[in-house]
């Protein structure tokens, strides 16, 4: 039906495959992206085409299988899962579909199956609570890259980054409180690891850091647990230069050096479990942790499709489906006077 509201979910994105192949494939996309790297292109494609793409992959593809499912990557299968549930609460009020911004669904098939279903409006829903050129702007780039193909042309509207909304925060505090009831022991610490990002962006002005310090302040005053002692800090560093600190791996051996021996950690950045939640901190993450001397280590889930997650994508949902304008359909003008 003409005139329909469209939701587009977007997230990062994953390879099709833990294979070498499909991880290089990903990976050129990804690092091919001029938001990701902001590195000359002349410095940096002979790197990325003469130095990391042939050595990364195998490693990647390794990573990928350990975590990988019958349905896919999680991360895939969590932001269909969390696409069904959304399309489900939002019934006729919306189309949903979802996509990422690297590899399969592509954004602009997501934008074309919106186009086949009569939406003449759309509404962007980028599942990164914390902005990042990265990220966000990045997939505002690629939505814009895909609309320029077409010669329809829906009006847009976008979901604000939410690393300070009551809803978000109220999710994860009601999420976090209920898995830490869950586990067989008491931490001592609960890490709050987000995706570390290059000291040299934020320098530049990207306002990442302060997203994440802002999200976790308000969510270390929501859980209110003055027996865990609650500690931010960054993961996923690649490459030689400065990343933001303090990285997620040394302290996870630190804190196992000085004596703590259970800790938990959540990963509040990340709307989906992935492989920088799956396997970089679970497996590598517990790995070093009990190396250094620590025992016992939890990695809490991200909000995925569960019932606190769903209701806070629900409320940012509808709260930006009421920016949109209602529509007059054609009888309504072949009514007037």
């Amino acid at each position: 039906m003409s005139g329909g509201i469209g939701v587009l979910l977007v997230n990062l994105g994953t390879p099709d495959a833990p294979t070498p192949e499909a991880v290089r494939r990903y990976l050129a996309e990804f690092l091919s992206d001029r938001r990701v790297v902001t590195l000359p292109r002349f410095l940096w494609l002979p790197i990325l085409y003469g130095i990391v793409l042939r050595t990364r992959p195998a490693k990647s593809a390794h990573a990928y299988a350990q975590v990988w499912t019958d349905k896919g990557s999680p991360l895939a299968a969590i932001t269909a899962a969390q696409a069904d549930s959304l399309r489900a609460r939002l019934g006729e009020d919306a189309t949903v579909v979802h996509a990422m911004r690297y590899g399969n669904p592509s954004i602009a098939s997501g934008l074309s199956a919106l186009r086949e279903a009569g939406c003449e409006r759309v509404l962007i829903v980028p599942l990164y609570p914390q902005y990042s050129g990265a990220t966000n702007a990045s997939a505002a780039d690629k939505v814009a890259e895909a609309l320029d193909a077409m010669r329809w042309q829906p009006e847009l509207r976008t979901v604000p980054p939410y690393y300070a909304d009551p809803a978000y925060i109220d999710a994860l505090a009601r999420d976090l409180t209920a898995q830490l009831a869950a586990l067989p022991f008491a931490p001592e610490v609960l890490l709050l690891s987000f995706h570390g990002l290059p000291q040299r962006v934020v320098r530049l002005g990207d306002p990442y850091q302060d997203h994440c310090l802002a999200t976790a302040r308000l969510l270390e005053a929501a859980l209110a647990r003055p027996d865990l002692r609650i500690v931010t800090t960054f993961q996923s560093r690649f490459g030689a230069g400065k990343w933001l600190e303090p990285a997620t791996d040394l302290v996870l051996a630190d804190e196992g050096q000085r004596g703590t021996r259970r800790l938990a950690i959540a990963a509040p950045g990340f709307a989906a479990d992935c492989l920088e939640t799956l396997e970089e901190l679970a497996i590598r993450g517990r790995e070093q942790f009990q190396a250094a001397g620590g025992e016992q280590f939890a990695v809490l889930s991200c909000l995925n499709a569960g019932e606190a997650g769903m209701d806070m994508l629900e409320a940012l949902v509808r709260r930006g489906l009421d920016t949109i304008p209602i529509l007059k359909s054609e009888q309504d003008f072949e009514e007037r006077p």
